[in-house]
């Protein structure tokens, strides 16, 4: 969530700074601003809504400065407002912030008692506050921001920047993810590395608890117990980095189509080079000695491992629990010391997920995540982290991570079921077969779009849209609602279509699209008698299936689209393309903004 970005540069920053917060559009905001120091002057500009409007503003207001901090605010404590939006400044200090400070009430009611009175809702203000106390107390800016950081409780990255001090910047971490780029006589701080790509390619991720002060020709970092440490840099390709729409009308409608690649991708990774195995990229795991598996994320990200579940039970019996997240430390689960517990998210560093693994950390026999960024921090935590080769994805709702995500557990569940005798090597072979041929069937299922456009028009003006779907198409209904609803903004849900005459039917009207995800296996038929629960009511079926499926259910449905024929193994990587355009073109037809839905952010670092 919200966006950081810090520049010690040889060239005025404000349209460097607005530049790179375009990068982070993608994780969500309401607000943005920029700060900095020119011939030792500290003033800043904020705008509430689109960057365009602070750009706007500096045309008018320009903010001239060597030296700045830049932020994209995604509101936590106080409504979206110019006074609310970061950076907060308090007489020689101006701060960036992305987190939670949780003691702020605390600190804000010490202040107050010492004459520091807050101006805003935020609890970052307290932040300014605080080290402009210490540097009234005759602290320097390096003390004062040390001193600050010792007071905070919460999750946090944090810039400073100090007035007359213009070759001086100061950053730390704790909960959130901060990344140090290195120029040529030049230092950036960016929330990640792909804000800080036109700049440099050279980084530095700041590790849980780190402090790094910055100047332009140097760079120290002190872990959380103050002592100096070296952490190492990296050099990014430019692959790792690129933000482009290649001519696609959004990011969603790019990543959508980038499927097939990137699943041709995830599975080189993980097929073994004798083509008859599955080999983990990352290092091997011996699922013999597991009694279960628990697999907590949240999102997107849950709906994988719901359907994870199917696979890792049917295939390795191997039995499954999955959490949300959010939910999962605070229910003190009990967990088994031969149990392995598995965390996926996209960016590796969702703050209910990370939360978890450290809960799970001490108790379970492994640690094993499933990211889009390996050098986050869940990726780190780990004892095992599994990419899925997706590339950078931009639109806030998940659409080729989701089926990387998936392909990844799918080749985990296959790997488990190997070695634990339930398949054995012909069964692998053919597996294996099957999922090569999955990046061409995808390909085919994006043919589909434009009869997937004439449904979403017709779902467009809908007021409330239900799913259904039966077994491992379980999961694919919610997620198929989850699309729907988080850009198009029409309440959807998804169902398990036997859960249907136990309370969902009582919404069923002529006004209430069903959309059914069903491809032709062994549980089709029940799905075609509740189908027809939902048409002897007047409810207007959308059938998402293959051909014999279309051909076995009969008259009555409203609309069908049909998919390429598929082994059900893999259905719910393939189905996942028709949610995917179903939720695209209903938000375009719309008018909504399909790649930054309202409220929503792409990674959710607050708790």
């Amino acid at each position: 969530m919200c966006g950081i970005v810090g520049v010690l540069g040889t060239h005025e920053v404000s349209p460097i700074i607005v530049e790179a917060l375009k990068r982070l559009e993608y994780r969500g905001y309401d607000s943005a601003g920029i700060a900095t120091v020119n011939e030792g002057a500290l003033d800043r500009r904020r705008a509430v809504g689109k960057l365009v409007n602070l750009s706007d503003l500096l045309v008018h207001e320009p903010l001239a400065g060597k030296s700045g901090i830049g932020h994209t605010r995604w509101a936590t404590h106080g409504a979206p407002s110019v006074t609310n939006a970061h950076p907060h400044q308090r007489d020689a200090v101006a701060v960036v912030h992305n987190g939670i400070i949780e003691n702020f009430k605390e600190l804000r009611t010490e202040l107050d008692v010492d004459g520091y009175t807050a101006e805003t809702e935020t609890d970052t203000e307290t932040v300014a506050m605080l080290a402009q106390r210490f540097l009234d107390n005759g602290a320097s800016p390096r003390e004062a921001a040390e001193k600050t950081l010792a007071r905070l409780d919460g999750a946090f990255a944090l810039a400073f920047l100090f007035k007359g001090e213009d070759d001086l910047m100061v950053a730390a971490r704790k909960g959130s993810p901060l990344a140090v780029g290195h120029g040529d006589g030049e230092m950036y701080v960016g929330s990640d590395a792909i804000a800080l790509a036109p700049m440099t390619n050279r980084i530095t991720y700041l590790d849980e608890g780190d402090r790094a002060v910055l100047t332009r020709n140097s760079l120290e970092i002190f872990d959380e117990t103050g002592r100096q440490v070296s952490r190492p840099m990296k050099v990014l390709s430019m692959d790792d980095t690129r933000i482009e729409k290649a001519g696609h009308k959004h990011f969603m409608a790019k990543e959508i189509a980038e499927q097939p690649v990137v699943l041709a991708d995830a599975f080189k990774a993980y097929r073994g080079a004798d083509g008859k195995s599955i080999t983990l990229p990352s290092g091997e795991l011996d699922f013999t000695a597991c009694d279960r598996i628990t697999m907590v994320a949240c999102g997107t990200a849950f709906i994988a491992c719901q359907v994870a579940k199917y696979w890792f039970e049917q295939l390795a019996q191997l039995p499954v629990e999955v959490d949300i997240a959010s939910e999962y430390r605070y229910r003190k689960p009990v967990i088994s010391d031969k149990s392995y517990a598995l965390f996926v998210s996209q960016s590796g560093e969702t703050a209910d997920t990370l939360a978890a693994l450290r809960y799970a950390k001490e108790r379970a026999a492994k640690i094993l995540s499933v990211v889009n960024v390996p050098e986050s921090s869940i990726a780190r935590e780990s004892d095992l982290a599994l990419p899925i080769m997706a590339g950078v994805e931009v639109g806030v709702a998940s659409t080729k991570a989701f089926t990387c995500q998936l392909l990844a557990l799918a080749a985990l569940a296959l790997k488990a079921g190997h070695q634990r005798g339930h398949l054995d090597d012909a069964e692998m072979v053919a597996r294996l077969q099957k999922l090569s041929l999955l990046p061409g069937i995808v390909n085919q299922s994006l043919a589909l779009e434009g009869a997937i456009e004439r449904v979403a028009q017709l779902i467009a003006p809908a007021q409330d849209v239900l799913f259904l779907g039966r077994g491992p198409m379980y999961p694919l209904a919610m997620e198929g609602a989850l699309k729907l609803k988080e850009i198009s903004y029409i309440h959807a849900e998804g169902y398990a279509s036997g859960e249907l005459k136990h309370g969902p039917i009582a919404l069923i009207d002529k006004e209430v699209p069903v959309v059914v995800m069903a491809p032709t296996d062994e549980l089709f038929d029940k799905t075609v008698s509740n189908m027809q629960e939902v048409m002897a009511r007047g409810g207007k079926v959308v059938l998402i299936t293959d051909a014999a499926g279309a051909a076995e259910a009969g008259d009555g449905v409203w609309q069908t689209i049909i998919m390429p024929d598929i082994d059900p193994f893999l259905a719910p990587i393939l189905y996942a393309v028709p949610a995917q355009l179903l939720a695209y073109h209903t938000a375009v037809a719309k008018g909504t903004d399909v790649d930054q839905p309202r409220n929503l952010a792409k990674s959710v670092t607050v708790e």
